[in-house]
């Protein structure tokens, strides 16, 4: 906890969020109070204090010691480059050499992405202090914390393609075995402290296991599987340059483009390249422990703090909802905006009672293998869920599904309430006299439409529509029953 919130707490003698006061509140408005002047003061002094001493600045003025005009991008010989890289090579555990894949990311990095590299430069003003406290506890390289800008450009809520999240990218099943939970309302994955601290953890146990930084950065991209194939391949080598041909394509780019991101941001007023302002540095946040149920936008009634503020600060909640779930949760806001939620958070919680107290519990998340014959129907109503949901979970348009695709289905544990499922409408049926007729709507399958009928199965109605497979068009008719 920073000096500053245990001085504010220390005053304030010991307040948990549990309100105790008298609710001021008009019919038609609610009061907000102000912040205590002194303590705010004493917050803007310390925290220009902190700025001060670590000279966060997007002036250009002040960091274009080589005087370029607006618009320069130089370029350096590989000379030159392999000497920089030589010189921070020195300094760190990792092993940053120059060869000519690694000038490319220079290259793609200095002058092709400029612009995006400056707005990365920024956010490592509010990440980089975060990840290295956690990297000091476990004895991590400083420089690991390029990995991070790597992995998802330092956006905590980055999701790749094959579903990796959050700062450091973690899979479902890797994020769980390192402890990061994931719920409806909740990813912890793309909570920049306790992600930041699972990669630690991630990257100390890859290391022990090949006692290779570049070794253990592979398998972090690839999983130590790939990394152990490849060894094998190559007669048993075991450096990062020796088993490049044998890994997977991405990650024969992963170590190179780590090593030019190293360079880049130590040598980025060289290549003329400045952080754009800035929003916040880590200074200028804080954060207080949460117990309640706490939606964002009473936060921003009490305390002015935008919603998008909000969202920056508080990736790990899903849905702008702080779960009342008997956890504490850790919510972070400006420092100017600690003493106004402090000062207003009995306010805030007696108007918490009007807020839908019910969340879903954890979720625990399963991978299920489509088998020959598979209907979503039969795999939602083995797994206690809906069509409709596995389908959300998947990105599937259709209710098509092939032998061998791999499904993610979220089941939840001991829930208080279950997630809310789609209404499914009244069934639409017509008759010739004869027999009975389903008439296909939106997102029907053959197994939702056996169990909204007594007795009827998906082997029944296939007997009874001859050609019928899983196939089905909006107002196509299926027969259910011969009326009697």
């Amino acid at each position: 906890m920073k000096l500053r919130q245990l001085f504010r707490y220390s005053l304030i003698s010991g307040l948990i969020l549990v309100g105790a006061h008298v609710f001021a509140q008009h019919k038609d408005s609610l009061i907000v109070f102000d912040d205590d002047p002194e303590l705010a003061a004493f917050d803007s002094a310390l925290v220009a204090t902190y700025l001060n001493h670590f000279c966060f600045s997007s002036d250009t003025s002040l960091l274009n010691s080589n005087c370029y005009e607006r618009g320069d991008v130089p370029t350096f010989s590989e000379d030159i480059l392999r000497t920089r890289l030589d010189i921070l090579d020195a300094g760190t555990p990792m092993a940053l050499a120059y060869n000519e894949d690694v000038g490319k990311f220079i290259d793609l990095y200095s002058q092709r992405r400029v612009d995006l590299t400056s707005r990365v430069i920024a956010l490592a003003e509010y990440y980089f202090p975060m990840f290295e406290q956690v990297f000091d506890k476990y004895d991590i390289p400083y420089e690991m914390r390029y990995l991070a800008v790597v992995e998802s450009a330092l956006n905590p809520r980055a999701r790749s393609r094959v579903g990796a999240v959050g700062l450091w990218q973690f899979m479902p099943a890797t994020g769980k075995m390192y402890g990061l939970r994931i719920t409806s309302y909740v990813d912890e994955r793309m909570d920049p402290w306790k992600s930041t601290d699972a990669a630690c953890r991630y990257l100390r146990d890859l290391h022990e296991r090949y006692n290779d930084w570049d070794l253990a950065l592979a398998a972090y991209n690839s999983g130590p599987g790939n990394v152990n194939k490849a060894i094998r391949r190559s007669g048993g080598k075991k450096d990062y340059w020796s088993i490049r041909p044998y890994l997977p394509k991405e990650t024969r780019s992963y170590v190179p483009a780590f090593i030019a991101v190293n360079y880049v941001f130590e040598h980025a007023s060289d290549h003329n390249i400045y952080p754009c302002a800035s929003t916040f540095s880590f200074f200028e946040v804080d954060t207080l422990m949460i117990q309640k149920t706490l939606k964002f936008d009473q936060i921003t009634t009490f305390t002015h703090t935008s919603t998008e503020v909000l969202e920056f600060l508080n990736p790990t909640f899903k849905r702008n909802v702080i779960p009342g779930d008997g956890r504490q949760y850790a919510l972070s806001l400006p420092v100017d905006a600690i003493g106004l939620f402090l000062a207003n958070e009995d306010s805030i919680f007696v108007l918490n009672k009007s807020v839908e107290q019910e969340y879903v519990a954890e979720e625990e998340s399963v991978i299920y293998y489509v088998r020959s014959g598979d209907v979503l129907g039969k795999i939602a109503q083995n797994h206690g869920v809906s069509v409709a949901s596995i389908k959300a979970w998947n990105n599937l348009r259709s209710n098509m599904i092939h032998p061998g695709q791999k499904l993610t289905i979220y089941t939840s544990g001991n829930k208080k309430t279950s997630a809310v499922e789609p209404k499914l409408d009244k069934p639409k049926l017509e008759t010739d006299g004869v027999y009975k007729y389903h008439i296909v709507q939106e997102g029907d399958t053959l197994w939702d439409i056996a169990k909204l009928y007594d007795g009827i199965t998906v082997d029944h109605l296939k007997l009874l529509n001859s050609g019928l497979d899983d196939r089905l068009q909006l107002g196509q008719k299926i027969k259910i029953k011969k009326i009697s």
